[in-house]
């Protein structure tokens, strides 16, 4: 392009330079022999009308020139808005990173000062518990001595009494000695309060020391592997039972809890059901006076690990009797039977209790047993419509909408995740309120839209059929 350039610019200067020349002889004429001596010497001077072709390739390596350049300034600015654009992205991505910063800055500060304060309160229990020991100590050093001494007294009054003491004598020390029976006993219930207030003390160090251990062990781990008793002590209680184990006929098995209050069934327990599309498994069947359910989640206590994979969502796991998950196998199997019910009930650290219905059902594996709740009721928030539609998700299995980012790594046990939404149920068991926002994130959580979360102590999922006036609403 500069070459070009330079070649125009050489056209143009030649082209201005002919009429010059011919300027210059119309004001300066030569002698008649002058001009007869150039024409001999001169070539032939150029025509006039030659700067045309000139012009007109000027003109056409202008145009060459003007769109060489436009398209150098289209191109330029092309290039300039993608640097924009991924400028843009990185401010984005450094405001995100500051956020994370900020909130991983702010738990450990909460961290510290929770460690502080349990250190200071370790510190003061070690002291008053060596202050108590000494003091004990001494009071046994005390008792010691006055055994001793009581012992030599009644040396005393048996040798008095041998030596015939004087009547006002004996009984001045038979009162001495109840005196100090009395002060024995007073002692001794004394020893033994405080030996009580001193296990007390001791109790409370532990819980404390227990406490702080679990607290380093949840901030500096993203899972907690917590001894799963519950499942050694009953390895095939989600097992799927064969015909031949149960001596019983596959006409004989209810299809869920619902049928077996309907045969007269009234107490609550581990039943066996078999639904038409499934193997007998065992459930377990909360009767009440309207009904049976069968409960799919329970979390009490916090025995039993639900941080599970996805082949144990599957399948089941925990204890029928206390913490469990049912499984999604069984759990879709039941809903094949009819409408379902599936009502939710929670309760919080302050003990207050809360409970929400919907009109429930669940695909199959094919689907990733995508979720469907319709017809809320209930005093909850209805946080359950953010994830209607939703696949399954695990910690091994990234099902939700963001593809980007792992929700269910993000928050702690299979849950049916939208966008990383705050709603799971099957969450880390937390014992304490957690302050900080990504522990919050990982327990267990109700909530919904900006609203607060509610911290909870235990959780219960059950489904039932629907009845004729579930059916009509």
């Amino acid at each position: 392009m500069i070459k070009l350039f330079c070649l125009l610019l050489a056209l143009a200067s030649s082209t201005v330079a002919f009429p010059l020349e011919a300027s210059g002889r119309q004001e300066h004429p030569t002698q008649p022999s002058q001009a007869f001596t150039t024409a001999m010497t001169q070539p032939e001077t150029r025509s006039r009308f030659a700067m045309l072709d000139d012009v007109r390739l000027l003109a056409n390596g202008l145009l060459q020139l003007g769109q060489s350049l436009r398209e150098f300034v289209h191109k330029t600015k092309a290039q300039i808005n993608d640097i924009f654009q991924k400028l843009n992205i990185f401010d984005r991505s450094f405001y995100q990173l500051s956020v994370v910063t900020s909130e991983i800055k702010e738990e450990e500060e909460e961290l510290k000062k929770t460690t502080n304060f349990l250190k200071a309160n370790n510190e003061e229990i070690k002291n008053l518990s060596l202050e108590i020991n000494s003091k004990i100590n001494n009071i046994l050093q005390e008792r010691t001595q006055l055994q001793s001494k009581v012992g030599s007294l009644e040396e005393r009054l048996k040798g008095l009494s041998q030596t015939m003491t004087p009547a006002d004598q004996l009984g001045e020390i038979t009162s001495l000695k109840e005196v100090i029976e009395a002060q024995d006993k007073t002692i001794t219930n004394l020893l033994k309060a405080v030996k009580e207030q001193h296990d007390q003390l001791d109790y409370q160090k532990i819980k404390i020391k227990n406490l702080e251990e679990k607290l380093s062990y949840e901030s500096f781990q993203d899972t907690a592997n917590k001894p799963m008793d519950s499942d050694h002590a009953a390895p095939d209680m989600f097992e799927y039972l064969t015909v031949n184990s149960t001596g019983l006929d596959t006409n004989d098995f209810p299809t869920d809890c619902t049928e077996l209050f309907n045969k007269g069934e009234a107490n609550s327990g581990i039943y066996v059901v078999k639904p038409n599309q499934s193997e007998p498994f065992n459930v377990f069947c909360e009767m009440s006076s309207e009904g049976g359910s069968t409960v799919i989640q329970r979390r009490v206590d916090g025995s039993v690990d639900f941080d599970q994979t996805w082949e144990k969502f599957e399948k089941g796991f925990g204890d029928l009797e206390k913490d469990f998950w049912l499984g999604l196998e069984k759990i879709h199997s039941l809903t094949q039977e009819g409408v379902y019910i599936l009502r939710v009930d929670l309760e919080d650290w302050k003990e207050e209790k809360h409970w929400a219905e919907y009109r429930f059902s669940l695909d199959g594996p094919s689907k990733d047993y995508i979720l469907h709740v319709s017809h809320f009721s209930g005093d909850l928030p209805d946080t359950m419509a953010n994830t209607n539609g939703m696949r399954f998700a695990t910690k091994d299995r990234n099902t939700d909408n963001h593809r980007n980012s792992n929700c269910a790594r993000n928050t702690t046990g299979g849950w049916w995740l939208n966008a990383c939404g705050e709603n799971n149920l099957n969450g880390r068991y937390v014992w304490l309120r957690p302050k900080g926002r990504s522990m919050r994130r990982k327990g267990i959580q109700w909530r919904h839209g900006t609203g607060s979360s509610y911290s909870l102590k235990t959780t219960k999922i059950s489904i039932r059929q629907a009845s004729t006036a579930d059916s009509s609403n």
